[in-house]
């Protein structure tokens, strides 16, 4: 690099806002009036159909969350033993950076385009019909977005950029990727923007004034408005975007450049930068506001242990997690029960090959299926029951011929992606639900079309026990407790509702 080039991008780097310009505040304007008016009155559908793609932008967040810190866990085994990376680590490095720059690009755009709701004048508000709550949750829209960008830095990106060999293998070019230069330097610099976090403080002060006019009674009622709140409430970037210092800001724009600076240089220090690690407990962005009430209830375990039967379906419910309000109806998970090492003998399929590897696992007690964002895998059902509500469903006239077919089919899933795609025709990813579509291949699962792609919701997964019968519930609890008494009737009224 010549010398004039390198002391010209330290110059623009020191005094850049970011990766991105500040919104042109016309595209903001242009985005309402051509996508939020049906003859120049607002529609509430069209607003909703925006904050259900954001959802699937949320929940895929919080997937590369946990991939990368799976990535760096494993690259920095290496790197500390000082093993060449292989073809295949670099090939997820830049396989993740593109994915990243994807989903960066798709909720800046979510940002920008309703950032100017915020200083909507009266008049305009008058003129298009705009409610007020949905006036709110444009707003909020903008900001769990622009949250959520801080958020998987913080939590994600920030991992590697801790690392000199990471750090300097990110910034680099890779044509055959479509990979530019300074890729993840860029995203630190819109981190560190003042003019971005002046925006953002903007935003939840506009938020923070008019949520407390809402009663809380109809921010629980609406699913879509209670989800954003939560996710803005519980970011972890949310108290310190909005009492920031300025100084403390550029400081660490300089440090980031010195740091490029040194890489450029390959006089790099030892000395690794600490991103705010002391947010790392949280660092999945997995809010969990407590344990679930069935959680370690050694008695229930037992019970359960005693009720449930290879094959056996399980729905739960953990409303005191934030991702669960991504879920649409009662039931927010489903997994599958592939049972004991003895029931697998009495089956005949304990030394099936594609079982056989997972002899020690099942032995350990993993003995439930699920799809989860880290993957689907087996866990135990003590794990699992860190829940608040569960239901036991069984398909009991299903042949043992078509049982077996169902558990072996069920093992050929585990180790599968996660499908933040949530499409039920794909079958290379699993989201917990499509999980139940692809083992049951002997039934028909009633699907619905979400943003034109067929999708299977665990309500869906439920609605079953209306159809032919086949499916019976076997348990049910509700807020910790067994449900003993008309437990059908309440479960159908749960799915109903």
């Amino acid at each position: 690099m010549r010398l004039f080039d390198y002391y010209l991008m330290v110059f623009s780097l020191l005094f850049s806002c970011g990766l991105y310009a500040s919104p042109k505040s016309n595209d903001c304007n242009e985005h309402l009036e051509s996508i939020h008016l049906e003859n120049n009155v607002f529609s509430p559908r069209l607003l909703q159909v925006e904050i259900d793609r954001f959802l699937l932008l949320a929940e895929k967040s919080l997937v590369y969350r946990e991939q990368s810190l799976q990535v760096v866990t494993s690259l920095r085994h290496k790197i500390d033993r000082d093993i060449p990376l292989s073809g295949d680590d670099l090939d997820v490095l830049n396989q993740g950076v593109i994915a990243h720059l994807d989903l960066r690009k798709s909720l800046y755009q979510i940002a920008e385009h309703h950032e100017c709701w915020i200083k909507l004048k009266p008049e305009q508000v008058k003129k298009v019909r705009l409610d007020s709550l949905d006036h709110l949750k444009a707003v909020m829209l903008s900001l769990s977005a622009g949250l959520l960008l801080y958020d998987n830095y913080l939590v994600s990106i920030s991992l590697f950029e801790k690392d000199k060999k990471l750090r300097r293998f990110l910034n680099s070019r890779d044509q055959g990727y479509k990979k530019g230069r300074y890729e993840l330097l860029n995203a630190t610099l819109s981190f560190d923007s003042v003019r971005n976090r002046h925006r953002m403080r903007q935003a939840i002060k506009f938020y923070e004034k008019t949520i407390k006019k809402v009663p809380e009674k109809i921010i629980w009622q609406d699913d879509s408005l209670s989800y954003l709140n939560l996710l803005i409430s519980q970011s972890i970037s949310y108290n310190s975007t909005k009492v920031f210092s300025p100084f403390y800001v550029a400081g660490r724009k300089l440090k980031s450049v010195t740091v490029i600076t040194r890489d450029l240089l390959n006089k790099l220090s030892t000395e690794s930068m600490n991103l705010f690690s002391g947010l790392f407990g949280n660092s999945l962005g997995l809010v969990q506001l407590r344990r679930g009430l069935l959680y370690q209830q050694k008695s229930v375990e037992k019970e359960l242990r005693h009720t449930l039967r290879a094959g056996d379906i399980l729905l739960e419910k953990t409303p005191f997690r934030l991702t669960d309000k991504l879920i649409p109806g009662f039931w927010g998970h489903v997994a599958i029960w592939i049972g004991t090492e003895k029931e697998l003998k009495d089956l005949g399929i304990w030394n099936h090959p594609i079982i056989v590897k997972y002899h020690e696992q099942i032995k350990q007690q993993k003995q439930v299926v699920e799809a989860l964002r880290s993957g689907v895998e087996l866990n135990q059902l003590s794990r699992f029951l860190n829940i608040d509500d569960l239901a036991i469903l069984r398909f009991a006239k299903q042949s043992k011929e078509d049982r077996i077919k169902t558990i072996i089919q069920t093992f050929r899933q585990i180790g599968k992606s996660y499908d933040f795609n949530f499409d039920v025709e794909t079958t290379d990813k699993i989201v917990c639900s499509e999980l139940v579509y692809v083992t049951f291949t002997s039934f028909k699962w009633p699907t619905v079309k979400t943003l034109g792609r067929a999708t299977i919701s665990p309500d869906n997964v439920a609605s079953k026990i209306f159809s032919d019968g086949t499916l019976e519930l076997m348990a049910l609890y509700l807020s910790g407790k067994k449900i003993n008494k008309n437990a059908t009737d309440e479960f159908k009224r749960l799915i109903r509702n």
